[in-house]
């Protein structure tokens, strides 16, 4: 064998071992990262006041009055192209209606006591006043014992989603052993609770500003359940404090790392390899994922890189927010009604409730914090801290609803959450699950928490 043929063989080896080398760094997990408690309010940092005390919502005739003007003075709208319905964003025609619908007959009055029918309060941790709602169980029988559970939203919802769930949650069922006692916060930035006043507060920042949250109201060890934004941070919380959660529940389990990168590759490949062949005909290749997210997640660059230019938009006209945010409610529930004129919302919501959680976002002037929740978690210094690589060892169940944006199978799921003790594929069902299928996320709940507290195998 001559010398230079030597060289190359050797060369092409050593290329290999080192293309192997760095797969396997960098395919690996890492370990949680050690965040520490911040404070996040105006100024310099001072002790928070750690009194709990009741809140009703009781928003001010100016600012209805000075919404109902804005909304008359709803200038008239560029026409939709011919048979384009909801495939350019929402579309104006069903947009005039909606605002009529606002105006005539939505009453902020009604609404409002509506929406104080749940016991509520305030609480200053890390500098902000965070809004939750805490939801006890009553009547309950002797010998079922009564388990927290800590409810997150996410973007763009709010804990008005969570109405018709709770109670489907906090009242006893019949042979079960355990009732819940719920907690929904706002979200820092989102309705009710204050934003933050310094940069960087990311979905794993929230985590522990929400686990010290848990902990002012006397809960040391609590269940999480989450979707969208809830997703995220209830999956960080249970990284993070993983002595804390004693399960965590989900509706969009999602693993960004690389390792998921390829395997989502060779799955569109090579499906067999990681599905059973009769469920191949619902698998989504890479590229289908791909393209779908292209089309669909134009907001999240806007809202990662620029969300206060955005913010401006928004917070000044209330139809513009609404078609924004509704826009979402139709497409992220069934990407099919796109061809309907009318976005398909009120096949699954009542446009009353739907324009409930807009309302949230109005008469709190909230929607720009909310926003910056993204710009605060899609960039390298959350990247850095390798949470995405980290993996989850509390027990998980992940409820996969067929027309979730992001849909990952369980091949996908189980290399982060290492402990996944229940995966249930849904009948029905999109993104915002607890406002479109309470019952079906309620059961999945019941039944995860079920398993969560049966005792290890083997002893």
């Amino acid at each position: 064998m001559g010398f230079f043929k030597k060289i190359t063989i050797i060369g092409a080896v050593l290329t290999l071992i080192s293309a192997v080398a760095i797969g396997v760094i960098c395919l690996r997990s890492l370990p949680a990262p050690s965040l520490p408690e911040q404070y996040w309010g105006p100024g310099e940092p001072k002790a928070d006041k750690t009194v709990i005390v009741p809140f009703k919502i009781n928003i001010s005739d100016h600012i209805i009055d000075d919404l109902n003007d804005r909304l008359e003075l709803l200038p008239p709208l560029t026409p939709p192209l011919e048979n384009a319905n909801f495939r350019y964003g929402f579309n104006s025609d069903y947009l005039q209606k909606v605002v009529q619908i606002w105006l005539k007959e939505y009453k902020w009055r009604e609404r409002e006591a509506f929406l104080n029918k749940f016991p509520q309060f305030k609480t200053q941790v890390a500098g902000l006043n965070i809004h939750f709602i805490h939801v006890k169980p009553s009547k309950v029988p002797e010998g079922v014992r009564v388990l927290p559970l800590l409810l997150l939203h996410g973007w763009p919802g709010s804990v008005r989603e969570f109405y018709d769930l709770i109670p489907l949650l906090t009242t006893p069922r019949e042979h079960e052993k355990f009732v819940f006692e719920v907690v929904a916060p706002s979200l820092p930035g989102y309705g009710f609770s204050d934003g933050a006043s310094k940069k960087g507060l990311g979905a794993a920042q929230m985590a522990v500003v929400l686990k010290s949250l848990m902990e002012r109201i006397g809960f040391k060890k609590f269940y999480v359940q989450g979707g969208d934004w809830g997703s995220i941070i209830g999956s960080d919380m249970s990284i993070l404090f993983p002595n804390s959660v004693l399960g965590y529940h989900s509706n969009m389990c999602f693993v960004n790392s690389p390792l998921a990168t390829v395997k989502q590759i060779i799955s569109s490949i090579w499906p067999s390899l990681f599905i059973d062949e009769d469920k191949i005909s619902n698998f989504r290749s890479f590229g289908e994922r791909l393209m779908y997210l292209l089309e669909e997640t134009g907001y999240m660059h806007l809202q990662s890189t620029k969300p206060d230019t955005i913010g401006v938009a928004l917070r000044d006209s209330p139809a513009g927010l609404a078609s924004y945010i509704l826009e979402k409610f139709s497409t992220w529930t069934d990407r099919e009604w796109r061809s309907l004129a009318d976005g398909g919302l009120t096949k699954k919501y009542k446009l009353i409730n739907l324009l409930d959680n807009i309302m949230i976002y109005w008469v709190t002037g909230s929607i720009t914090t909310s926003l910056r929740l993204y710009s605060e978690t899609f960039n390298k210094a959350q990247f850095s801290l390798g949470i995405d690589r980290a993996q989850c060892t509390v027990p998980t169940a992940c409820a996969l609803f067929p027309n979730e944006i992001d849909y990952q199978h369980e091949f996908i799921l189980k290399d982060k959450y290492v402990n996944l003790i229940q995966v249930t594929e849904m009948p029905r069902g999109g993104h915002f699950a607890a406002f479109e299928e309470p019952e079906l996320l309620a059961d999945d709940i019941w039944e995860a928490v079920y398993k969560m507290r049966l005792p290890p195998k083997g002893k």
